[in-house]
C-alpha cells in the first residue's frame, strides 16, 4: 500500500500485489493520518491496477477506509475499484449501523440474566410435567392392551439395556467392591477388626453402591443413547412421519424404552452387588489374609433382604429417571446435527441428577421409616 497527495488535493491509495486475509492485510493508520493531516485532502480515489489477487481482506480494508473518510467529512471515489469490489462495498455500506449496536452486544444486566433463566426454568417444568403425563397416559393404555408398540423393539430394547450393558457393569463394580474393600481394610486393620471388611462391602453395595452404580453407568450408556436415537428421529422426521400415519410417538417410541430400562434396572443392580461383593472377597483375601468361607459367612450374616430390597426399590425408580430423562431430552431435540450432541449431553446431566436427588431421598424416607 502506497499514499499519494495528488495537485489538485486528492489523497490516492495505491494497492498491489497479493491482498488476503492469509498474507495479513496492512494496518489503516497510515491512511488515518493523512486524512486527519492539515489541509484534509478534498477527496479519496483508488488505484488497483496492480491488485494481482484479493479476498475479504482487501475488502475490510476498503471499507474501514470508506468509513475513516466519511467520519472526517471527505468524500471517497469508487471509480478506481473493479466492478466486483465496488458493489461489495456498496453491498456492505447499503445499511448504516444502528447507534450504539456494538456496546448493546455485550453481558446482559443481572436482572435480564435472571428473568431468562426463571422463564428457561418454568418452560422446561412445563415441559418435563407434560411429559410425565404423556407417558403416564401411554402406561394406563398399555395397561387396558390399547398402546401401540412392537414387541421386536421391546425385546431389541430388553437386550441393549440387558445383557450388552454387563461387561462395563462387570468393570465398574467389580473395581468399586475392590475400593470399598481397600478402603475398609487400611481403616480397620488398625483396631483388630478386618474381619468386618466383609461386612462394609456387603451393605455397602447391596444398599448403595450396586444401584447407584449401575444408574449412573446406564445414563452415561443407555440414557444418552436413548436421547441421540430420538433426537436423530426428530431431524430426519421421522416422528413426524409416524404422527403422519396416525402412530403416537409416546406409544411407538418411547413406552418400550422406558419398560426395558425399568425391568432391566434391578437385575443389574442385583448382578452388580454379587460381582462388588466379590471384589471385596479379592482384597479380604490378598491383604488380609480371610479365606473365602470367613469373607462368605461373614456376609451372609451382616446383609439381610432388607438391604437388597432397599437397593432393588431405588434400581427400579432410578431405571424409570434415566428412561425419561433421555426419552425426553430426545423428544426435545432441534432440527440440526450438533442439537442431537446436545440432546445426548442433557439427557446425562438430567439423568444423573435425578438418580443423585432420587437416592438422597430415599435414604431420608428409608431411615425414617427403619427401612
Amino acid at each position: 500500500m502506497s499514499l499519494d497527495r495528488l495537485p489538485q488535493g486528492a489523497l490516492r491509495v495505491r494497492l498491489s500485489g497479493a491482498w488476503g486475509l492469509g498474507e495479513g492485510v496492512p494496518p489503516v493508520e497510515p491512511v488515518r493520518r493523512e486524512l486527519s493531516a492539515e489541509p484534509p485532502p478534498c477527496r479519496v480515489e483508488f488505484d488497483l491496477r496492480e491488485l494481482s489477487g484479493w479476498d475479504s481482506g482487501v475488502l475490510s480494508f476498503l471499507v474501514r477506509v470508506d468509513e475513516l473518510a466519511v467520519e472526517r467529512g471527505v468524500a471517497t471515489d469508487r471509480a478506481g475499484l473493479p466492478e466486483g469490489l465496488r458493489r461489495l462495498i456498496e453491498l456492505a455500506t447499503a445499511v448504516p449501523e444502528t447507534k450504539d449496536a456494538r456496546s448493546g452486544a455485550g453481558r446482559p444486566p443481572l436482572l435480564v440474566r435472571i428473568g431468562e433463566a426463571a422463564s428457561r426454568a418454568s418452560r422446561d417444568g412445563l415441559e418435563m410435567v407434560s411429559f410425565i403425563g404423556e407417558i403416564t397416559a401411554s402406561i394406563g393404555r398399555m395397561l387396558r392392551g390399547r398402546a401401540r408398540f412392537r414387541i421386536v423393539d421391546l425385546t431389541s430394547f430388553l437386550q441393549d439395556c440387558g445383557a450388552l450393558a454387563l461387561p462395563i457393569v462387570t468393570l465398574i463394580s467389580f473395581l468399586v467392591g475392590l475400593i470399598l474393600a481397600f478402603v475398609g481394610a487400611v481403616q480397620l486393620e488398625q483396631f483388630g477388626a478386618q474381619i468386618y471388611v466383609a461386612d462394609l462391602v456387603g451393605i455397602a453395595m447391596a444398599r448403595e453402591m450396586g444401584a447407584m452404580m449401575a444408574a449412573i453407568i446406564m445414563a452415561g450408556r443407555t440414557g444418552a443413547a436413548f436421547a441421540a436415537q430420538l433426537g436423530t428421529m426428530r431431524v430426519n422426521q421421522e416422528i413426524d412421519a409416524l404422527q403422519t400415519m396416525g402412530l403416537p410417538p409416546m406409544d411407538f417410541l418411547v413406552l418400550p424404552r422406558v419398560l426395558a430400562l425399568c425391568a432391566m434396572m434391578p437385575l443389574l443392580t442385583l448382578y452388580a452387588d454379587f460381582v462388588g461383593i466379590l471384589g471385596g472377597g479379592i482384597v479380604a483375601a490378598v491383604m488380609l489374609d480371610l479365606s473365602p468361607q470367613v469373607y462368605y459367612d461373614q456376609t451372609i450374616a451382616g446383609i439381610t433382604l432388607d438391604d437388597f430390597a432397599s437397593g432393588l426399590i431405588k434400581s427400579a425408580v432410578f431405571g424409570a429417571l434415566i428412561a425419561f430423562s433421555g426419552c425426553l431430552r430426545g423428544m426435545q431435540c432441534g432440527n440440526s446435527a450438533s442439537a442431537v450432541g446436545e440432546a445426548a449431553t442433557s439427557a446425562v446431566v438430567t439423568g444423573i441428577v435425578m438418580i443423585i436427588v432420587a437416592d438422597a431421598i430415599f435414604t431420608v424416607v428409608f431411615n425414617i421409616i427403619g427401612f
